[in-house]
């Protein structure tokens, strides 16, 4: 059986030239339109899926060839066609970036791409690098372009006649500065947070209206490929999950993986909560716990009571943020220190430049890989040996370490759970 549905992925030649504006703007437009659209985001990501959600009306997920899976990306596409009226894919920085990129997602899936250029500070150029994104590497199913941050309609005219023939023009945005989504050192601020967010997709909306990328892209077949089936590894257990604005990046994948395999989920607010709900299990997911440091540090309670949790032998996730939260202090970027939770011996702070980025996996337990990725601006400092340290998917040098105290797992690295489920549930049982 072959499932049909409209589908685009939305690229660029780098960030930073407009792909999550016009992609939120096109989902908005169709869900306005009564139309059920699904946002997948290329790569590892948790600010843009949060916007696309909001602006769609219904979860993102991320796909990637290589920490997610081609399988996995292929039923979840497959999923989304049975009965969505519009597949948006965003790509991930430029066309043929990364290894794999989203260009060889787009490739392999047979999927046309929409490539968005900030047209801003150029006129035939424009046509050129249009150009070099389709022929670079010969088959890429670039089929159309869009320009942004556009001065005029004759501007946006020298752009579109400086295409070639087989690159259609799909319109412009002009430039906007309200339209823009503010920012942070980790990329988009939170849905949460973007008071006027609604606003600003209605007004992106309009602009995209009027141009031919409102009209819905071709149809693409995509095989059946039903969900994979998981073990009941985690039936009858509760995990509680820390989720509010200190702590919020999680795949709704990750989610959906311990929900198959049996678990039930509750949600707590280190910010708010003195207590973790009863549970047999806990994850402390990333996020931003340094802009957070004056509340997370006053929350006493609820520390004492993860504390008692870990003491009695039941285990914990902390990834990233999570982990930074663990810690006996934490620094955030003007040096001001908060005493926190004091589960792992040492402190960590934030620095004004990146300290990690990049796909990596590691293997717990003498169980197979788990793959994701990591991204964060604090450096971590403790006597604490290593439990295990993944390697980078380059292979070129050792990656994130990983500690184990108890049966509480900390690391730097974000999980993408349906890697490896049954090495996942492991970390969630005594």
């Amino acid at each position: 059986m072959r499932l049909s549905c409209p589908t685009l992925l939305v690229a660029a030649p780098a960030s930073g030239q407009g792909k999550t504006t016009v992609v939120a703007a096109l989902a908005r437009l169709h869900a306005r339109q009564g139309r059920k659209v699904r946002v997948f985001k290329c790569g590892p990501d948790f600010l843009d899926p949060q916007i696309h959600a909001v602006a769609s009306g219904a979860p993102c997920a991320n796909i990637d060839l290589w920490m997610c899976g081609e399988a996995d990306a292929r039923w979840r596409l497959a999923e989304a066609a049975r009965d969505a009226d519009l597949i948006l894919i965003e790509g991930v920085m430029g066309l043929f970036d990364g290894d794999p990129s989203a260009a060889e997602l787009a490739t392999r899936l047979g999927i046309p791409i929409l490539t968005v250029i900030d047209g801003a500070a150029m006129a035939s150029s424009f046509g050129a690098i249009a150009y070099g994104l389709k022929h670079y590497r010969p088959g890429t199913p670039l089929s159309a372009a869009f320009a942004n941050r556009v001065g005029s309609d004759y501007h946006a005219e020298l752009l579109k006649k400086s295409l070639p023939d087989d690159i259609r023009w799909m319109g412009a945005l002009p430039r906007d500065d309200y339209a823009a989504m503010p920012e942070r050192h980790l990329g988009l601020l939170p849905a949460a947070e973007i008071a006027d967010l609604s606003a600003r997709l209605d007004r992106m909306a309009d602009a995209l209206a009027k141009t031919d990328a409102a009209v819905l892209p071709p149809a693409v077949d995509f095989a059946d490929a039903p969900p994979p089936q998981l073990p009941p590894l985690l039936a009858g257990r509760t995990i509680a999950v820390a989720r509010d604005a200190a702590f919020c990046f999680l795949y709704p994948a990750n989610l959906d993986c311990l929900a198959a395999m049996g678990a039930r989920l509750t949600f707590f607010s280190p910010l708010a909560d003195a207590a973790l709900p009863d549970c047999d299990a806990v994850w402390l997911p990333g996020g931003y716990p340094e802009l957070h440091g004056d509340a997370l540090a006053a929350n006493r309670p609820l520390w004492a009571s993860l504390a008692a949790h870990v003491a009695a032998g039941k285990p914990a996730l902390a990834e990233c943020g999570g982990m930074m939260a663990l810690f006996e202090t934490l620094a955030d970027v003007a040096g001001n220190a908060h005493r926190l939770a004091g589960l792992l011996p040492g402190r960590v702070a934030m620095q004004k430049r990146l300290a990690a980025l990049g796909m990596q996996e590691v293997a717990l337990d003498g169980g197979d890989a788990i793959r994701g990725h990591t991204f964060h601006y604090s450096q971590a400092e403790t006597p604490l040996a290593p439990f295990a340290r993944a390697a980078k998917k380059q292979g070129a040098s050792a990656g994130e370490p990983v500690y184990r105290v108890q049966r509480l797992t900390a690391s730097y690295l974000h999980l993408y759970f349906p890697s490896n489920p049954v090495a996942v549930a492991g970390l969630f049982t005594a």
